[in-house]
């Protein structure tokens, strides 16, 4: 029967021919699996019952060998309960390991993430980003949801995450947490790494990710057009709280700075060249790959407008940068005055430096990128993205190579 415990006795004849004892042993059988182990107790082998599993007679020896094998199978059946009240894994290994005093530690699963959280968060600034902690900790109170809401437990033994565990885990952050297919992938990746943790500590036996590939999806980068880039340039604001996050958002547009790293940016960053060029020479928060940006017209402007800000001025960066959190919500704010109907984010500017500032107009993709800080040219290419503008300037530009070629024939 499935998941029930079965317990049996039975003697094992000694290595020694002459002799007629056996060592009596048990048997207990989990799930269809099971486990042999001695109870220490030897008897005469035609003094055993084999229909009976137990002592023929009722002679004091056949009593006391019969008392001492019951009590061992109340307690292993006692055992047995606990683990089910408890809501424990169970498994005729483990039942027998905690009779022989021998029970393991286990390790669970939410306490070695929360560890690994723990270490993380000293290291803030030191190879890893408060972004990067956040996301490990969402990812953390996922899978206590996960768990609460699938078999209604706070923790688990790590050892009892399994491939079924992980597909379930990435269907719960899709049906039940919204979750887009590539932010659900995210997940799964933050998780996978602290499953290999604890394969790497010999905490479990084998990777349950071993068969586990995830699939991201292509998603279309979204970007800024030149019309509607220009609109947001020429908006007068009245509120600043708005025109400084225009003009931080626009830094990126004409920098290709993520967020953070305008947010780090420091005057030491801005350099002159011996034609007397200026560029950002910066290492990215993300990969701590090296960007070199010439300085176009519009970040200079907005670096000289504010130079005399307080905050600049003592040296915490080179513009105001507010949380990013705040500026993608002033950003919505600012799409509906501009008239732009994309959904702004802090990301899009970047997006928007790729294709409408530099791609479209004809910058080299591995000049892109070098800006970019990328260190893969496959990176550069998802922001690849042809305008219809582009295109048709390209096109009309072959079309008047044509007509040169067919008067030239004609002649």
């Amino acid at each position: 029967m499935i998941n029930s415990l079965s317990i049996i006795f039975y003697p094992k004849k000694t290595t020694s021919k002459q002799s007629t004892n056996a060592v009596i042993y048990a048997r207990l059988t989990y799930n269809g699996k099971r486990t042999d182990f001695t109870t220490s107790r030897k008897i005469e082998l035609n003094k055993w019952n084999t229909h009976t599993n137990s002592a023929r007679g009722n002679s004091s020896e056949a009593k006391a060998l019969k008392r001492y094998l019951d009590d061992m199978r109340a307690a292993l059946y006692d055992i047995h309960d606990r683990l089910v009240r408890e809501k424990k894994k169970i498994s005729a290994k483990i039942i027998k390991d905690i009779y022989l005093g021998k029970e393991e530690k286990q390790y669970m699963l939410i306490e070695i993430f929360q560890d690994h959280n723990d270490e993380m968060e000293k290291l803030i600034g030191k190879g890893y980003t408060k972004g990067t902690l956040q996301r490990y900790n969402a990812c953390k109170q996922h899978i206590e949801d996960y768990l609460g809401f699938r078999w209604k437990l706070k923790d688990i033994p790590v050892e009892e995450v399994d491939h079924n565990f992980i597909t379930g885990f990435d269907h719960y952050l899709k049906s039940e947490k919204d979750c887009a297919h590539n932010t659900a992938q995210k997940y799964i990746v933050n998780f996978k790494k602290i499953i290999r943790i604890a394969y790497a500590n010999q905490w479990i036996e084998k990777d349950p990710f071993f068969h586990w590939k995830g699939k991201w999806k292509s998603s279309e980068r979204k970007f800024l057009t030149e019309a509607e880039l220009q609109a947001m340039i020429e908006h007068e604001f009245d509120i600043p709280r708005l025109e400084l996050v225009r003009d931080t958002f626009l830094f990126s547009c004409y920098t290709g700075l993520a967020f953070a790293d305008v947010k780090k940016l420091t005057a030491d960053d801005i350099i002159m060249d011996i034609n007397g060029r200026k560029w950002i020479k910066t290492k990215r928060q993300k990969t701590k790959s090296l960007s070199s940006i010439p300085l176009l017209d519009v970040p200079k402007t907005l670096l000289e407008k504010y130079a005399d800000h307080p905050r600049v001025k003592t040296g915490k960066g080179v513009l105001p940068v507010l949380t990013n959190q705040k500026s993608n919500s002033y950003l919505k704010e600012i799409a509906d005055v501009c008239g732009i109907k994309k959904n702004l984010t802090t990301h899009l500017a970047r997006h928007t430096f790729a294709t409408t500032v530099t791609l479209s107009k004809g910058v080299p993709i591995e000049s892109v990128g070098k800006m970019l800080g990328h260190r893969s040219l496959k990176t550069t290419q998802i922001y690849a993205k042809v305008l219809d503008e582009k295109l048709a300037n390209d096109m009309e530009i072959l079309q008047q190579q044509l007509k040169l070629s067919q008067k030239k024939k004609g002649s």
